[in-house]
This record gives structure tokens, C-alpha cells and sequence, in this order.
């Protein structure tokens, strides 16, 4: 083939190029699209192979070729030194417990807030009784007007020792109560439990009350106490009230009141009526709600770690300033004043505060028993023990022993 003179130039090689009509029936001739896809395929196919190939490496098994069972332990190693398993982990997947056997508490949702009532709050309503027929159903008629919405009130009684009717007249008036579900005023349950301690004080007002009884008498009252809390405080009681069974009056919304103080333990003054040609004698009833002074702790000093000191009486002068002594009803109920010691006739406390352990010590402890040795060890863990002067609940006349009070008046 000759090329033409003075080389390859543009518009020769263009002139030998074929008509682009000739290209164009060249590709899009059956034949040759075929031969285009055939080659694509195999291209496809081929990096498929390969990167199989790639991904079958990782199931190589290296190691020996020989069984696991007659492998030695180092080629075991070197065999299962490539080998990793999988793992999935879903932590919020729930776990299923069914045995009946297993009770699931759950205590954090429990508060004891100053709007108990609106947050659905449960009260626990605690009163010891020994010999205290004829007082029973003064204390239902006053329990039965509570505002407090009584579907969250549990009731519980601890009868001990006594010789009279009270389990039955407790019986009946629980059964009247609790009969009147329509009328709202049946409370959402009621426990009576007995137990009998033993205990030989006389229940006359005069002797049960005397200096020489109140060390025994504490002693088996803080035992009454315990054994009635730890048989009724249940998981949902987020207060415990203490409430004796000779009040003779106190205001129906007590338990809002009380629970709008926020205090973990709270006590009312203690008064009561007497009358004297024609006069009301307003008379100062709990010596037990009290404010230590430097002479009480001298004295707790001076006394054997296991001598009970009762608060009240002329053989022993503690110089303490009594909430009796402090309050008018007249004035702000809603005053209130940190204490040492209370007394047991009314006495709100947070339950979680008996759930640490705070309970009635039976036994003397620094010098108390009691309410009053609640108290010192309420105080003695951090808690808040607080009376409220102006706040009166009355108590009934007990007309006390000549001498009691230390040559203090009642009144």
C-alpha cells in the first residue's frame, strides 16, 4: 500500500475512514449487539468468581487436616485460634418470671409527699390496745369523719393482755364501720392482730400512770408498737399514723394537715377538758413532747445506761420545756418547733422512716424508752422531729394520781 505524497495528513486519513452510515448499521447489527452482551456477561460472571474466591478465605480451616479427636492440644489451639462465634446482644429484652413463688417490690415509686391525697398516697393507721372497750366507739365515730379519702386508709389494731371485751366491741365496731361502702366511709382494709406479752401492770388510770409502773409499762408498750408495725406496714404505706384510742376529739382534716408540714415525724399538743363549776379547764395532758435542756442531759449522765428516765414526774428533774406548756389553740396551728421527745397519743411519721429501722425501743436506750426513745433515735439518724404548739388534739381526762406531774399543774 502506498502512502501519498507528503505523508498521513488529516483529510486523507478521513477520506480512507468509512461513511458514518456504514458505522452505524455496524452497531446496531443483531450479531454484534449479541457479541457485546455475551462479553458482559462473562466480564459479570467472572468478577462474581472472584470475589467468591475472596470471601471463601475466610472459611479456610487452618490447622492440620485431620480429625479434632486426634488433634494434640497445641494444634487444637492453632485450629480454634481462627475460629470466632457471632454475638448478639439485646439488653432490652424483657425476662419473663413465672413462678408464683416470686413477688416482685418495687419501694421507689413510695413518697410521702405534703399532696398525699391527690398522688393516691396510703396511710397506715396504728392503735395498740389493752382494756379499751369503752373508748372504742368514740374512736370509730371520730376515725369514720377523717376527710382524708378513706379508700387509702389501712387500718390495724394490736390487742394485748387484756381482761376486758375489747377484741369483740373492736369486732363490731370494725363490722359497722366497714359495712357502709356506700356511704364512703368503710376504709379500704382492717387488721386486728393478737398478741399477749405477759404484761401484769394494772390498768387502773391512778396506778398505770404512776412513777413506779412507767419503766415496765414503756417497756411493753414499745413492744406492742413494733410487733403491730412489722405485722401491718406494707410496701404501698407511704404514712404511718399513730393514733391512741382515748382522743376524745381532734379536726377531721388532721392527716392533710399534718402531711402538708413535710416533716418525717410530727406530733399535735395533747390537751384536755376538764370542768369545774361550769368552767372548762383547759388541762395540759403529754409530758412525752419535749425539748432537751443542759440539766436533762446532765442527769441522762448521771443515771446507769439502763435505767429508763420517766419524763413527768418529781424524781426526776430534767428542766426541759415541755410542748404542753408552749401552745395556745387560739394562736397559728401550723407553728412548729423542733423537739427531742414525743408522745405516743398522735403521731404522723413517713414510713420510709420506720422502714430504716426507726422503731420503739423496748429497752432503754440513751435513758428513754418508747416514744421518747423513737424520738432520740429518729434524732440520732438525721431525721426531723417537730410538735406543733397551736395544734390541739384533745385527750381525755385522766384525772391523774396526786404527784405525777411533780407538783406541776395540769392546767
Amino acid at each position: 500500500m502506498l502512502l501519498p505524497k507528503g505523508g498521513v495528513n488529516w483529510k486523507s486519513a478521513r477520506s480512507r475512514l468509512p461513511p458514518w452510515r456504514a458505522v452505524l448499521i455496524l452497531l446496531t447489527r443483531t450479531r454484534f449487539l449479541i457479541s457485546i452482551a455475551v462479553t458482559g456477561l462473562v466480564v459479570l460472571l467472572w468478577r462474581g468468581i472472584s470475589s467468591s474466591a475472596a470471601e471463601m478465605q475466610s472459611f479456610y480451616c487452618y490447622g492440620p487436616s485431620k480429625s479434632p479427636m486426634h488433634m494434640t492440644i497445641n494444634e487444637m489451639n492453632e485450629w480454634n485460634a481462627h475460629l470466632q462465634t457471632p454475638v448478639n446482644f439485646n439488653h432490652h429484652e424483657p425476662y419473663d418470671v413465672n413462678s408464683t413463688s416470686i413477688k416482685f417490690v418495687n419501694l421507689n415509686p413510695i413518697k410521702s409527699t405534703p399532696k398525699a391525697a391527690a398522688n393516691g398516697e396510703r396511710v397506715l393507721i396504728l392503735t395498740p390496745l389493752r382494756d379499751a372497750a369503752p373508748y372504742l366507739p368514740k374512736y370509730f365515730d371520730l376515725l369514720s369523719i377523717l376527710t382524708y379519702p378513706h379508700e387509702l386508709i389501712d387500718l390495724a389494731f394490736l390487742v394485748g393482755d387484756s381482761t376486758d371485751d375489747t377484741l369483740a366491741v373492736l369486732s363490731s365496731e370494725l363490722d359497722r364501720i366497714q359495712s357502709q361502702v356506700e356511704q364512703k366511709v368503710a376504709f379500704r382494709s382492717a387488721t386486728i392482730i393478737q398478741k399477749d406479752f405477759g404484761s401484769d401492770i394494772d390498768m387502773n388510770v391512778k396506778e398505770k400512770h404512776s412513777f413506779e409502773a412507767q419503766g415496765p409499762r414503756r417497756k411493753s408498750i414499745a413492744r406492742a408498737r413494733n410487733f403491730l408495725l412489722y405485722s401491718a406496714l406494707k410496701p404501698d404505706h407511704s404514712w404511718v399514723y399513730w393514733r391512741d384510742v382515748d382522743i376524745v376529739d381532734s379536726p377531721e382534716k388532721i392527716l392533710e394537715d399534718f402531711m402538708a408540714h413535710d416533716k418525717d415525724i410530727l406530733v399535735p399538743n395533747i390537751w384536755f377538758h376538764r370542768y369545774e363549776n361550769g368552767h372548762d379547764i383547759e388541762g395540759k395532758f403529754d409530758y412525752n413532747s419535749w425539748i432537751e435542756s443542759d440539766k436533762g442531759r446532765r442527769l441522762a449522765d448521771s443515771l446507769p445506761k439502763d435505767t429508763i428516765l420517766a419524763e413527768g414526774y418529781k424524781q426526776y428533774d430534767t428542766g426541759r420545756t415541755y410542748l404542753v406548756k408552749l401552745g395556745d389553740w387560739r394562736n397559728n396551728k401550723d407553728e412548729e418547733i423542733e423537739l427531742d421527745g414525743v408522745g405516743g397519743v398522735n403521731i404522723l411519721v413517713k414510713a420510709d422512716v420506720h422502714r430504716a429501722g426507726i422503731n420503739f425501743p423496748s429497752y432503754a436506750f440513751e435513758n428513754q424508752a418508747e416514744t421518747e426513745g423513737f424520738a432520740k433515735m429518729a434524732k440520732r439518724a438525721g431525721y426531723q422531729v417537730v410538735g406543733l404548739p397551736n395544734y390541739i388534739v384533745w385527750h381525755i381526762d385522766t384525772e391523774e394520781k396526786p404527784g405525777n406531774l411533780g407538783g406541776r399543774k395540769a392546767y
